[in-house]
């Protein structure tokens, strides 16, 4: 899907083409924090290969495109993002809404603990979703190269502390019992210095503010899907 939008961006004479892509085109076992010259030096993390791969291909278009028509396409790589109207779908969420879920029930069910995932000391970066679409905005305005650009806050947290955070944010009290048989996944932390030189972006949402946001508006959600 992404190839033909391209390709008919092009045809079409646009005169710039952003293509927002993902961190799991990084490969599993990049070094942290990524940069954008590992994106060649492996496979990306099996469950997201797929995923992964056919966002690659879309910089390789890019960056021919550029070259054989001068077509000014640039490349952006956010982080995982949170915030206000993530899926909060338990099938398909990701783990910040997954968490705050957790804890939702829990504490509306006077449940005693939460049983997560993998041991906890596997870190990740998160950018709150109104940094991420001003970032973009920034490098649609200010950015012409044909390198990629990472787009994140900078700052990582560990999953142990990421989930204490959300239980005391929530008003859990509960006991947390992690499961080591499952997977801690991959570590993730952008090198983010390329963003504020190339177009002046740095995140600026607090985490905390941030995580609160989001719950707020999960609690809203769940509050009206309970009166109608």
């Amino acid at each position: 899907m992404g190839v033909e939008i391209m390709e008919q961006a092009r045809r079409c004479g646009v005169e710039k083409f952003v293509a927002v892509e993902t961190v799991c085109a990084y490969p599993k076992l990049t070094p942290v924090p990524f940069k954008k010259d590992d994106l060649w030096s492996g496979y990306p993390e099996e469950t997201n290969a797929p995923c992964g791969l056919a966002k690659e291909m879309l910089l390789v278009q890019a960056q021919a495109y550029r070259q054989q028509y001068g077509f000014n396409a640039i490349y952006l790589l956010p982080v995982n993002l949170y915030g206000p109207r993530d899926s909060f779908d338990p099938a398909r969420s990701h783990v910040i809404p997954a968490l705050i879920l957790k804890c939702l029930d829990a504490v509306e069910s006077g449940a005693g603990y939460l049983e997560i995932w993998g041991s906890g000391s596997a870190t990740r970066e998160f950018l709150y979703v109104d940094d991420c679409a001003r970032a973009i905005v920034l490098a649609t305005e200010r950015y012409d190269g044909a390198e990629p650009v990472n787009i994140g806050s900078g700052n990582e947290i560990r999953i142990r502390d990421l989930v204490t955070r959300i239980a005391e944010l929530m008003g859990f009290r509960g006991e947390i019992r992690w499961d080591g048989t499952k997977p801690d996944g991959q570590p993730r932390r952008l090198d983010v210095s390329r963003a504020e030189r190339a177009f002046g972006f740095r995140a600026t949402m607090d985490f905390d503010e941030g995580l609160r946001r989001t719950i707020e508006w999960c609690r809203a959600r769940r509050s009206i899907a309970g009166a109608s």
